[in-house]
Order: structure tokens, then C-alpha cells, then sequence
């Protein structure tokens, strides 16, 4: 038997090398690990058993080879279904790999299979799945968080040893801490998003959800670069260097409201990065209070963009009306869920002739300031740290009826993707609800394509 539960990507490609066992066995044990749990759990929408044991067999080099990877179903696999979690794309075969799947493949990684998740990504709970909820591995009656649920309950559960997911608000990172695992967005840009099924395009990134801080930056070091068929992607030659002493800064005003527990789990988060030598300061960001207002502006806006290609005529489901129009609406009403619909009506009202300057025009102005509250921040520290969300894992159908109540869950995550900046989520303990350990999450921002400095802290934090 593999020791699942304390593996990294380190130890597996060594016990590889020493011959403890090989790439099939670790993908054997990964496959009946799902197969097992997966009915209950529902992370994997598919499972790839035999190419992934025939990917086992071949003699491969390269960073992560025989290392088996789950990913989220609205990133690309060519030649397998690519659902985005909706009925809409539910027959959809992607005609080509994203690039970080083709960067994955090339340095010898797995792919297990692909992960349940919000339907195009939209949500916090991964409980908006046309396919059904996914269950935290945690406690089955809660959620594994979201939009990237599936991804983050793949790897909690001994179901893969890491997990590609993507983060538009927090999607990565607030499911991983919900999962009790590391959640990593990188710099916007810094990989690419062809081959990503859109959701917001301004806010998207491909990041990765794993077991070590370490994983988190092999599987960045694989996948970060310039992509010539990404006009947004951009990564430096020269990063920026990782600096002697780090400076964290607390913006302690946004965590007025937050749950006890929470805020003392963070309090000794911060008490720790002293000991180990950290400066810690408090700060102000006074714009990133209005982030969420801003996200759920700027957010829908795409949205109503980026969808408005699945009409039922290009590609995907199709419903039969008397007139084309017709065909759109039944095409569309049947094939969008219900959060999806909301969202979609909210951005075309947002950008409407009548609203687009009272709303669209005011948020990216917001946006702006809220950058500038990082840039000029970052002149003084090193990091921002937060909680990653303001409670532990929810109860299933707990938020369903109140969009807003489920919209705060990404409260802390999103001003990172509203920013641009790289930020990691870190396992830091454990709080107790009705009998049950549920884990709790501290997140780290860090100045544009400082990546390596929050694999740094982040290293440092949970004594890697």
C-alpha cells in the first residue's frame, strides 16, 4: 500500500527512482481510490482508467513523469468531452489541448480524469454542476467550496495527487481551503488560458490545487510562459527575486465581521510568521473593501460576452424552434442552469445603454484604485496576509437560496483576481462544528510575478 496521505510530487518521483514501486502502481492505487469514493463524493465527472494506466507504461522522462493529475472540465483535453459543468456543452469534444495540459503532458504528467465544478464556473459551492454537487471528503454534508470543488475534492480525497483548477474570484483557493489543501493562483497572465473555457476573461487563471507548497511551484514552474496563442499571457525573463527579511502586512479593517474561530486561527498565523522571523505590519488597502461590488460587476459583464456564443447553432446543445430566435431562447433556457441565467441578465443589464456608465464605467475606475491600494502597499511589504474566506465549509443547500450570503464566501479571494496579483491559500488549522474538525485556510497576495515569494512564505509556514 502507498502512503497516500503524505505524498508529494518529491516523494513519489523519488520512491520511482529508488523502485518502491512504479507510475502504474500510483495510478492504480489513485484509481481505486475513485472508484471507491468517487460515488459518494462525485468529484470526477470522468475517469480516463485505461489511457491513464497506458500513459503509466511508457518509459517517460520529464518533471511530473508518472505523476497522475486531475483537472477541471472546462479546461481542455483534446478528444474528451469538455462540459464546463453544463447541459449546454454536455456533448462537447474539445478538438484540441489547453496549453497547460500540452505543458503537463510534455513533462511526463497523468491525466486522470476530468473534475465537477460550477457550471461555467460560477459559484462557491460547486453545488450549481448540472451533473450534480460534489460533497467535501471532509464531511460529506458540507461543501468542498467552489468553482473548482471537483478539483479540490480530487485531491482531498486520495483521488490524485494534484489537481488543475481555474480561479476567477478565488475558485482555487477558496475550495482548497475548505479541502484543507494548497490552493495557487498565479500572477494574471503568467499562464496561459488557451484552451480555458471562459468565464470572465479579464479575471480567469488556470491555477493548482496539491498537497505541498512545493507541488504548487513545480507544477507553476511547468506551466508559467509567454503564449503565443494567449494575447493576455506574459511571464518575465527575470521574476521578481525573492528579498532576505519579508515584510507581511494585516489589513485587519476587512476583518471586521469575520467568526471568532477565524480570526483567531489567523491571529496565530501571524503570531508564527513572526517567530520564524517575518516583520509583520498593519495596513490599510481602503479600496478592497468594494471589491466584491466591483467583481460582481465587472464578472457578469464578461460573463453575458463570453456566453452569448452558445446559441445552440456553432456547437453543443441544440433545441428545434419554429424560427432561429426561438431556438436560441429553448437552446439557452434549457441549456443554462439557473445561477448561470442570473448572471448572464446581470451583465447585459450592467452594460446596457442606460446603466453601463452608472455601473460597468464605475467599477473599472474602482478596479483601478483597488490596484493602486496593492501597488502602493507593496512598497512597503512583501505580503498581504487574510483568511482565505470568512467561515469553514458550509453545509450543503445551506446558501443555495441566498446568492448574496453565497457571494461572500469569496470575500477575502477576490481582490487578488480583481488586482491581478499571485496569491496562495495555506492549510492553518482546524476549527470544530458539531463534532467535526473542518479545516480553515490563510491566503498570501504578493506584488506582480512574486510568485517565488510566496512559495517562500508559504514553504516556511508549513515547515516544508
Amino acid at each position: 500500500m502507498i502512503d497516500l496521505n503524505n505524498l508529494s510530487i518529491k516523494k513519489a518521483k523519488k520512491a520511482f527512482s529508488d523502485k518502491e514501486y512504479t507510475a502504474r502502481d500510483l495510478v492504480s492505487e489513485y484509481l481505486d481510490v475513485i472508484k471507491k469514493q468517487n460515488p459518494t463524493i462525485n468529484a470526477y465527472l470522468e475517469v480516463f482508467s485505461n489511457e491513464a494506466l497506458l500513459e503509466a507504461d511508457k518509459n517517460v522522462s520529464g518533471k511530473l513523469a508518472g505523476i497522475p493529475i486531475a483537472i477541471k472540465d472546462n479546461i481542455l483535453i483534446k478528444g474528451k468531452i469538455a462540459s464546463a459543468g453544463s447541459k449546454i456543452l454536455s456533448v462537447f469534444t474539445a478538438p484540441y489541448s489547453a496549453t497547460v495540459i500540452e505543458k503537463l503532458k510534455k513533462e511526463g504528467a497523468i491525466i486522470l480524469g476530468r473534475t465537477n465544478m460550477d457550471e461555467f464556473a460560477m459559484g462557491s459551492s460547486t453545488e450549481n454542476s448540472a451533473f450534480g454537487p460534489t460533497k467535501n471528503p471532509i464531511d460529506e454534508t458540507r461543501v468542498p467550496g467552489g468553482s473548482s470543488g471537483g478539483s479540490a475534492a480530487s485531491v482531498a480525497m486520495n483521488g490524485a495527487l494534484a489537481a488543475l483548477g481555474t480561479d476567477t474570484g478565488g475558485s482555487v483557493r477558496q475550495p482548497a481551503s475548505f479541502c484543507g489543501k494548497v490552493g495557487f493562483k498565479p500572477t494574471y497572465g503568467a499562464v496561459s488560458r488557451y484552451g480555458l473555457i471562459a468565464m470572465g476573461s479579464s479575471l480567469d487563471q488556470a491555477g493548482t490545487i496539491t498537497n505541498t507548497v512545493e507541488d504548487a511551484k513545480v507544477l507553476f514552474d511547468v506551466m508559467k510562459g509567454t503564449d503565443p496563442m494567449d494575447s493576455t499571457s506574459y511571464y518575465p525573463d527575470m521574476p521578481v527575486k525573492v528579498k532576505g527579511r519579508l515584510v507581511i502586512g494585516v489589513p485587519r479593517k476587512l476583518f471586521e465581521g469575520i467568526e471568532k474561530d477565524v480570526l483567531e486561527n489567523v491571529e496565530l498565523a501571524i503570531s508564527k510568521f513572526r517567530d520564524l522571523g517575518y516583520e509583520v505590519l498593519d495596513i490599510e488597502l481602503p479600496n478592497a473593501k468594494h471589491a466584491l461590488a466591483v467583481y460582481y460587476i465587472l464578472m457578469p459583464a464578461e460573463v453575458s460576452s463570453n456566453l452569448a456564443r452558445f446559441d445552440g447553432v456553432k456547437y453543443g446543445l441544440h433545441k428545434g424552434g419554429k424560427d432561429l430566435l426561438d431556438e436560441y431562447i429553448k437552446t439557452r433556457g434549457e441549456g443554462f442552469g439557473k445561477e448561470t441565467r442570473r448572471r448572464i441578465m446581470l451583465g447585459t443589464y450592467v452594460l446596457s445603454a442606460g446603466y453601463s456608465e452608472a455601473f460597468y464605467r464605475k467599477a473599472l475606475l474602482a478596479q483601478r484604485l483597488i490596484r493602486r491600494d496593492y501597488d502602493e502597499a507593496f512598497k512597503k511589504i512583501d505580503i498581504v496576509l487574510t483568511p482565505t474566506t470568512p467561515t469553514p465549509a458550509f453545509s450543503l443547500g445551506e446558501k443555495t437560496d441566498d446568492p448574496l450570503q453565497m457571494y461572500l464566501a469569496d470575500i477575502f479571494t477576490v481582490p487578488a483576481n480583481i488586482s491581478g496579483n499571485p496569491a496562495i491559500s495555506l492549510p492553518s488549522g482546524f476549527v470544530m462544528v458539531k463534532g467535526k474538525e473542518l479545516p480553515l485556510g490563510i491566503q498570501l497576495v504578493s506584488t506582480h510575478y512574486a510568485e517565488d515569494t510566496l512559495f517562500k512564505a508559504g514553504g516556511d509556514f508549513l515547515g516544508e
